[in-house]
């Protein structure tokens, strides 16, 4: 196994632990593993290109690492008031519809869809801090969330079948 799924397999094994401490209202601590957590999505990105360990298992368990991460904290945070239940829903059925299209094909992930994840990222750390427009940068993280989603249905072969019926 490589050093960068190694990472993203820590990166997944370490969730609990962020939960934990949100939940028992340590935001502060919450919010620095999380904040650790998602850096080390960059990271593993980073050294699977740098030093060729760009694999196929990779591919599918990154973005499936970053959404347990996300989707598991904004559950959290609905459940403590921190984050609004409509946009949260929004972003859980968007990743779901993506994640089963990526089960009969792996797409990389297109710039808008990189956008996407760092700004819901950016979204649930600004909520578990509960500063100042969390909840605005979540709606954006939302609207981010359906254009990429629909570039991936647009690629997809689901709806290259559609086009042909």
């Amino acid at each position: 196994m490589t050093l960068a799924n190694r990472i993203t397999l820590l990166r997944v094994a370490l969730i609990p632990l962020c939960i934990i401490f949100l939940l028992a209202g340590f935001y502060g601590l919450a919010a620095v593993i999380f904040l650790l957590l998602s850096f080390s999505d960059a990271i593993d990105g980073y050294i699977a290109r740098k030093y060729n360990q760009v694999s196929e298992l990779g591919k599918q368990l990154d973005p499936l690492a970053d959404k347990i991460l996300v989707l598991t904290v904004l559950i959290a945070l609905t459940a403590l008031g921190k984050a609004g239940p409509v946009a949260v829903m929004l972003i859980l059925v968007r990743e779901f519809v993506i994640a089963s299209i990526r089960t009969a094909k792996v797409f990389a992930a297109s710039p808008i869809a990189k956008w996407k994840t760092i700004i819901q990222m950016a979204a649930v750390f600004m909520c578990i801090l509960s500063l100042p427009l969390s909840e605005l940068v979540l709606w954006l993280a939302v609207i981010l969330s359906y254009i990429s989603g629909v570039a991936y249905l647009w690629q997809s072969p689901f709806f290259k079948q559609l086009k042909l019926s």
